[in-house]
């Protein structure tokens, strides 16, 4: 009798923790989506955080920065990856259905970088030059001290934060009909490694395989590639703040996955994958 009534006190204490685990809350999937300029370093960050965080469940997917934010207006993620800063028009979309203008926070910084084939013995190109290039009206790299050959355009897709960034801040016009849009950085870099008179642009963590084009603000001042010195100080003419937008000031799991991402470790990983930190 006796041994009966402790098996059921063993029992009784194993269903009740099972009970209790049962309705212990799951964690929570924070997900992130959007620019595909960001997709490897979110990746990393996540990868990291939930390696020294168990528990932790975190998903990156990429699409652009346009994609991202159309999502977190729909509900569709919690962080939304942007290589360029929120429109207003997007914004005023974010306040009609959350009454909020939405949180930026910058985490990283970005030199958006010029690629060339590494046979092209151009070395550098002004602002001015690159508006040409790009719109069509520089249609021959002997226009900018190259070889008598048509250039060959690459670029990012409309719903890329880079490609909205690279047409206000240096094309300042619509770009060339011929520019051919690849779905990523990557792709980018990939045609221009293969075409010797392909010029293409992108963000500084891609560019591997080609040759890094000096930049100049224009023809009286130095040319300068993007690396962390240039970046930091301004000198790079073509620099950017990398973003992530919440509908909400970030709470929870959220916020300390934020703080995370901001913290030295953070940051170190930003400095690893190819980009520059904020701080």
């Amino acid at each position: 009798m006796k041994k009966s009534k402790k098996m059921f006190g063993i029992a009784g204490m194993l269903m009740i923790a099972m009970i209790g685990f049962a309705f212990m809350p799951a964690p929570k999937k924070i997900t992130v989506k959007g620019s595909d300029t960001m997709v490897i370093l979110a990746q990393k960050w996540a990868e990291v955080y939930m390696k020294s965080h168990p528990g932790a469940i975190i998903q990156v997917t990429g699409g652009g920065s346009g994609t991202g934010i159309s999502a977190l207006i729909n509900g569709a993620t919690d962080i939304c990856n942007s290589s360029r800063p929120m429109k207003r028009s997007e914004m005023d979309k974010l306040k009609d259905r959350y009454a909020s203008l939405g949180i930026e926070i910058p985490c990283a910084k970005d030199g958006i970088t010029i690629f060339l084939h590494e046979a092209n013995p151009v070395k550098e190109l002004t602002l001015k030059q690159l508006s040409n290039i790009f719109s069509g009206k520089t249609i021959n790299w002997k226009e900018v001290g190259g070889p008598d050959a048509d250039i060959k355009l690459y670029g990012r897709e409309n719903s890329s934060g880079t490609y909205v960034f690279f047409k206000d801040q240096v094309v300042k016009a619509d770009y060339a009909a011929n520019c051919q849009t690849l779905p990523g950085t990557a792709a980018v870099v990939n045609a221009v490694s293969k075409d010797k008179y392909g010029i293409g642009y992108g963000g500084a963590a891609y560019a591997s395989g080609v040759k890094h084009c000096l930049v100049k603000k224009d023809e009286k001042s130095q040319g300068f590639i993007a690396n962390a010195e240039t970046v930091k100080s301004g000198q790079y003419p073509i620099t950017r703040y990398l973003y992530m937008y919440l509908c909400n000031r970030p709470t929870g799991e959220i916020k300390a996955y934020i703080d995370w991402i901001l913290s030295a470790e953070g940051q170190k990983l930003v400095t690893e994958i190819g980009y520059f930190p904020v701080k």
